[in-house]
């Protein structure tokens, strides 16, 4: 594991968009997978940038997105398929084929599970894989608890995560409940994985990551 310390989240972003790049521009074909949330917004937002900037192509990028929330559909603002598309996808045209992302509204949840990570596999697996930490220390929206083994899974949301993502909403009783989501097992089999992690609500989280690792 590599710690790159950044002296803001303006510099963070930067940092990780130059990661992220330099994985695009160097390979004639990458997979990566991608997260959504506030950390990885000023990311994209550099990555559009140099979209403008440098005509950087595109065509060649597969992603998955990490999750997406039960019972929500494209459409609508709070799903992560709408912020893919207004964050990122839409500015840099990406063929949208090409783009992946959970379908929850799908009849059968537990058979999309499955299909999502047989694309993956699929795909040869994801190249370079964006990461947040949730205050609570969730990954995706694994949950503290989570067996390290899981696949793409159902999750429920804890209340924690909820009263967190409620701010994006116009209650909390419209958080949903439930969320697709890459397992464990499914985010640790990248290639490489790049964690974003800003803001002092964080800080327990990350140091008991961090302490965990020297054990």
């Amino acid at each position: 594991m590599r710690l790159i310390t950044a002296t803001n989240y303006t510099d963070m972003s930067k940092l990780a968009a130059e990661i992220i790049l330099k994985r695009i521009k160097e390979t004639n074909k990458v997979t990566l997978g991608l997260a959504t949330g506030s950390t990885p917004i000023e990311t994209y937002k550099y990555m559009i940038e140099d979209y403008q900037q440098n005509k950087t192509d595109y065509h060649h990028v597969t992603t998955f997105n990490l999750d997406e929330y039960v019972g929500i559909g494209p459409t609508d603002p709070n799903s992560y398929y709408y912020f893919m598309q207004t964050k990122l996808f839409n500015a840099i045209h990406i063929p949208e084929q090409q783009t992946h992302i959970p379908n929850g509204l799908a009849k059968d949840l537990r058979q999309e599970c499955i299909a999502y990570e047989e694309k993956i596999k699929n795909h040869g697996g994801i190249d370079l894989q964006v990461l947040g930490l949730g205050s609570n220390g969730h990954i995706g929206f694994n949950e503290p608890g989570t067996k390290f083994d899981t696949r793409t899974h159902v999750e429920q949301l804890t209340e924690t995560t909820r009263r967190a993502n409620a701010r994006f909403f116009n209650t909390l009783e419209e958080v949903p409940t439930h969320a697709i989501t890459m397992g464990i097992d499914t985010i640790l089999q990248s290639d490489e994985i790049l964690l974003l992690v800003s803001g002092e609500e964080k800080s327990a989280a990350l140091t008991q990551l961090l302490e965990s690792k020297k054990k």
